[in-house]
C-alpha cells in the first residue's frame, strides 16, 4: 500500500511534473481481456475518424452563421414546441389573425359579422379550451361582443356548467364577465343560481371575487339578498329555498328565520376574516356584507375589523395585469401573472358606491388618532378626485368635520382644494366641502340619505357621551322628518360626530388661519358674474357674501364688502342683449333677493351702487322680487332706506310686496 502511493497523485500535480520534467510517461498498460489497444483500435480506425470528421462537418454546416438564420432556426424550434405542447396551436394562430380583422375599428358590420362567424365555426366544440388560453380568450370575448343572439347562446349553453371554473383563471374571467353583461335574463337568473354554495369561497378568491361582484351589480334587489344571505349563516348557504326572501336586513332575515344571533355572528367572523386576509375589500357585496356583520357585531370584533380595514383601504388597490393579452398574439411572452400595486389608495377606489362611503366614514369615525393620520396622508394627491365625485367629497366633508388635527387636514385637503378653486365653486360636488366649512350640515347643500350618511356610527362602538348627546344614527325616515319640519332646508340639526376640539374653533383654524377664507373671496370677485348666474356657484356666492354661519368669515370683512362691491357693480351694468341682467336672470335675481335679506352691509351697497334713482326701472317684470326684497328686510335701516322711495310705487301698485305668511310658506 505504501509503494503504490505514490501514483495516487492529483492531475494538476502530475501535470506541474510532467512539465518540469521529473517524471517519466507511463508504459502502456494491457488491456483487461486483450491485446494493448485491441478496444481503441474500434475507434481509431481509418474507417471511424473518417465518419466521425463528416458528421461533424455535415453539423457544421447546418449550424446557422449569420443572425438571420439564427433567428429563423430559434423561431422554428419554438414553433416545433409550441406544436407539441399545445393542442390547438394551429388554431390558436388562425384565430390570432381573425381577432385583427374583427377588432378593427373602420371595419363593416357585414364584414366583421363574417369573421366573427368563421372564428366561431372554427372554434365550435373546443370553447372551453379556448376560453382558458391568454392568446385565445379575448378572441372568444370579442366574437361574444359582436356575434348574433344565436350564437352567443350557444357559446352561453356550452359554458355554463364551466362558468365558476373559468370564473376562476386569470384571462377567462373578462370572457366571462362579458357573458354575464350580455347574457338574457334567463341566463343571468341560471347563473345567479350556479352561484349558489359558492359565493363565501369566491369572494376570498383575488379573480373570483370581481365576477361575483360584477353579478351582485347588475343583479336585482332579490338577486342581491340571495347572493348576500350565503354570507349569514350555513343553513342559508346549504338550502336554497331559505335565501328566495323579501326581506332587506340581516337583523330582520335572522328575526323571520329564527336563526340564533350568536351562530350567524360566528360564521360570519370566519367569512369575513378570510375576506380580509385575502385583501379582497374594494368590491361592493363586500362592503354590504361588512355593514350588514356591523349591525349584530360586538365592540370586540368591530374594533377588530376596523384596524384590519384601516391598512387595506390606505393601500394600492392590488389589481391583476392580463386585461389585454401581448400585441403579437402569434407569439406570446412567456410571463408570468404579476400583481400590480396601483398608487392610487383603495379608500379613493370604494367612494364610487354608498356603501364603500359609510364604510370609509366608519373607519374614520372610530379609528385612533394615528388611524385617522394615516388616512388623510394616504389621499395625498386624490383629494380633487374625492372632492368632485358623488361620494368622496361626504367623505371629505367627514374629515372636516371629526378630525382635530387642523394643520394636517390643512396641510394635505384645504392646500390642494384652495390650488383649485374656480373649478371647485362651479362644481355641483366640488362645492360641498367649502359649503361645509361655510354652513355645517345645511340641509340646503346635503339631501336627507346625505346627512345620514355623514351621521353614521357603528352602534357597538357609539360612546355612551355620543348616545345620550344630539349625534345620533339617524335612519332616512327620520331625516325625512327633520326635513319636513324645516321645509327650507336652511340647516341641518345633527352633528356628524363627537370631537375634543370646538366645531367652531375647527372651522376657523381650517378657513380663517389656512387662509383658504381670503382664497375663497378672491375667487368670488374675480368670478362674480359666472357665480351669480351658476345654479350651483350662487349658493356659494351667497354664504361667502353674508360671512357664513355664525360669522365665521369675521377674519376678512374687508375683503367680503369688496365682494359686495363687485356683485353691486354687476347689478348696475345696464341691460345688453349679450348677458342677461342679473336683476332678471332666473338664479341671479334669485340670491340677490336672499342677500338683501339675510345682509343689511349687502342691501345698502346695492341700493346705492345699482338702484339709487333706478328703482322705477326694475319695478315691474322679474326684476320686482328684487326691489320688493328692500321692503321685506329685518333690518330697519335697510327699510328705512328704500320706503320713502318704494312705497308711492306700492301705493300705486306697480310694485307688489308678498305678504309675512306668503313669504314663510
Amino acid at each position: 500500500m505504501a509503494g503504490g502511493g505514490s501514483d495516487l497523485q492529483s492531475p494538476k500535480k502530475r501535470k506541474r511534473e510532467q512539465a518540469e520534467g521529473k517524471t517519466k510517461a507511463k508504459p502502456r498498460t494491457q488491456v483487461k481481456g486483450g491485446v494493448d489497444g485491441a478496444k481503441r483500435k474500434k475507434h481509431t480506425g481509418a474507417g471511424g475518424y473518417a465518419a466521425h470528421g463528416g458528421a461533424v462537418e455535415a453539423a457544421a454546416k447546418k449550424r446557422p452563421a449569420t443572425p438571420r438564420e439564427q433567428r429563423l432556426a430559434a423561431k422554428e424550434m419554438s414553433e416545433a414546441r409550441k406544436m407539441k405542447r399545445k393542442r390547438h396551436y394551429s388554431l390558436e394562430k388562425e384565430l390570432a389573425k381573425l381577432w385583427e380583422k374583427m377588432r378593427c375599428h373602420d371595419v363593416s358590420k357585414e364584414e366583421r359579422s363574417k369573421v366573427v362567424s368563421e372564428a366561431i365555426r372554427k372554434m365550435d366544440g373546443k370553447y372551453l379550451d379556448i376560453a382558458g388560453s391568454h392568446v385565445t380568450a379575448r378572441v372568444l370575448q370579442t366574437c361574444v361582443k359582436w356575434c348574433s343572439q344565436s350564437e352567443r347562446d350557444a357559446i352561453f349553453d356550452e359554458l355554463q356548467p364551466h362558468l365558476l371554473t373559468l370564473s376562476r383563471k386569470k384571462y377567462a374571467v373578462f370572457l366571462v364577465k362579458k357573458l354575464i353583461e350580455l347574457a338574457t335574463k334567463k341566463q343571468f337568473g341560471s347563473f345567479i343560481s350556479s352561484l349558489h354554495g359558492h359565493v363565501a369561497k369566491l369572494l376570498p378568491h383575488t379573480i373570483g371575487a370581481a365576477v361575483v361582484d360584477y353579478a351582485f351589480q347588475r343583479a336585482t334587489q332579490p338577486q342581491k339578498r340571495q347572493l348576500l344571505l350565503e354570507l349569514y349563516s350555513t343553513e342559508l348557504q346549504l338550502f336554497k329555498d331559505l335565501t328566495v326572501q323579501s326581506s332587506f336586513s340581516l337583523l330582520e332575515t335572522i328575526s323571520k328565520l329564527g336563526l340564533q344571533k350568536s351562530s350567524v355572528l360566528q360564521y360570519m367572523t370566519i367569512v369575513i376574516q378570510k375576506i380580509l386576509e385575502k385583501g379582497t375589500v374594494e368590491y361592493s357585496i363586500v362592503h354590504t356584507a361588512i355593514l350588514e356583520y356591523f349591525t349584530i357585531a360586538d365592540k370586540a370584533s368591530a374594533s377588530d375589523v376596523i384596524r384590519q380595514l384601516i391598512p387595506l383601504l390606505t393601500q394600492g388597490a392590488s389589481i391583476i395585469d392580463g386585461d389585454e393579452p401581448s400585441v403579437s398574439p402569434e407569439l406570446p411572452k412567456k410571463t408570468k401573472a404579476k400583481k400590480k400595486r396601483s398608487s392610487e389608495p383603495l379608500i379613493v377606489r370604494i367612494m364610487q358606491k354608498r356603501e364603500g362611503l359609510k364604510l370609509g366614514i366608519s373607519c374614520l369615525k372610530h379609528g385612533s388618532a394615528k388611524d385617522r393620520k394615516k388616512i388623510i396622508k394616504s389621499l395625498k394627491g386624490h383629494i380633487m378626485k374625492l372632492a368632485l365625485n358623488d361620494f368622496g367629497c361626504l367623505f371629505l366633508i367627514s374629515i372636516i368635520s371629526i378630525v382635530d388635527d387642523t394643520k394636517l387636514v390643512s396641510k394635505i385637503v384645504i392646500q390642494e382644494l384652495a390650488k383649485h378653486l374656480k373649478e371647485l365653486i362651479f362644481d355641483k360636488n366640488g362645492r360641498r366641502p367649502l359649503l361645509q366649512l361655510l354652513h355645517p350640515l345645511c340641509s340646503r347643500y346635503l339631501s336627507p340619505t346625505d346627512l345620514a350618511c355623514l351621521s353614521y356610527n357603528v352602534p357597538s362602538l357609539s360612546s355612551r357621551e355620543a348616545s345620550e348627546s344630539t349625534t345620533e344614527v339617524m335612519s332616512e325616515n327620520k331625516v325625512d322628518a327633520v326635513t319636513d319640519k324645516d321645509p327650507n332646508g336652511l340647516e341641518g340639526t345633527q352633528n356628524v360626530s363627537e370631537s375634543k376640539k370646538d366645531p367652531s374653533q375647527r372651522r376657523h383654524e381650517l378657513l380663517i388661519k389656512s387662509e383658504l377664507a381670503e382664497a375663497l373671496v378672491q375667487s368670488c370677485i374675480e368670478n362674480v358674474g359666472e357665480l351669480l348666474r351658476s345654479n350651483f356657484g350662487k349658493e356659494l356666492l351667497y354664504e361667502v357674501a353674508v360671512g357664513g354661519k355664525d360669522n365665521v368669515l369675521d377674519g376678512v370683512t374687508d375683503r367680503i364688502h369688496m365682494l359686495h362691491d363687485a356683485i353691486a357693480s354687476d347689478a348696475a351694468q345696464p341691460k345688453t342683449e349679450d348677458i342677461e341682467h342679473a336683476f332678471e336672470n332666473f338664479f341671479s335675481s334669485r340670491v340677490i333677493r336672499r342677500m338683501i335679506i339675510d345682509c343689511p352691509a349687502f342691501a345698502i351697497t346695492l341700493w346705492r351702487k345699482a338702484l339709487q334713482g333706478k328703482y322705477k326701472l326694475w319695478a315691474e317684470g322679474h326684476s320686482s322680487k328684487v326691489v320688493a326684497a328692500f321692503m321685506e328686510s329685518p333690518n330697519s335701516e335697510v327699510r328705512d332706506l328704500a320706503k320713502p322711495k318704494l312705497q308711492p310705487l306700492i301705493d300705486s301698485g306697480i310694485l307688489k310686496v308678498p305678504d309675512h305668511k306668503d313669504v314663510e310658506k
